[in-house]
């Protein structure tokens, strides 16, 4: 074998030519793997907040709006509808929303920012199951106490008219009630309170 001459100057670009190569190529395929885990924009829009106009909601209406994927109520509750809130007291599980998820801003007997106006998750605390709005009296099956409010087919669960849970039902808890705030008396932003 003869010996070859070795060009040490060569050889020296050649790896530092394959060695930038490579990275480039690392990075091409990294960069789109680590663009995955940015939210789309349509995630980023499925967790903005909502604005609402509330100036054509009647009293005794419920509209229904979606914020995050979930549906949110809008109940304008009528004066008797709100006097009603105290004689059903006895029988919830917590009427005091001690144990409930909701702002600061809505722990008091209305579970509002205003009384007449509800803003609530409509998701059944038990199981997920979008309860009924029932404003009447009902059939004796909702009790002899009930005076309107939410009520869930799927198991039984009763909810007052300020989202509170009744006792002996399958539901555990209040109603969620959303961050909210008024950006005027006819509209309302659901999902942001500062």
């Amino acid at each position: 074998m003869s010996e070859q001459h070795v060009d040490a100057g060569r050889r020296r670009f050649l790896t530092v030519a394959t060695s930038a190569v490579g990275g480039v190529a690392a990075a091409g395929v990294a960069v789109p793997f680590l663009m995955s885990f940015a939210p789309s924009e349509r995630a980023k829009a499925a967790g903005a907040p909502v604005e609402v106009d509330i100036s054509k909601l009647e009293a005794g209406q419920k509209i229904n709006v979606e914020w995050r994927g979930k549906p949110v109520w809008l109940l304008s509750r009528t004066p008797e509808q709100l006097k009603n809130l105290a004689s059903v007291e006895p029988d919830l599980v917590d009427p005091n929303s001690d144990a409930s998820e909701q702002p600061e801003y809505c722990k008091n007997k209305h579970r509002s920012i205003k009384p007449e106006l509800l803003v609530a998750v409509g998701i059944c605390t038990h199981l997920g199951c979008s309860p009924t709005y029932r404003p009447d009296l009902a059939p004796a099956d909702l009790g002899p106490k009930w005076v309107g409010g939410f009520y869930c087919p799927c198991h039984g669960s009763k909810f007052d008219l300020a989202a509170r849970v009744f006792s002996g039902v399958p539901a555990p808890k209040n109603l969620v009630i959303p961050p909210h705030k008024y950006l005027a008396d006819t509209r309302l932003l659901i999902g942001e309170d500062k």
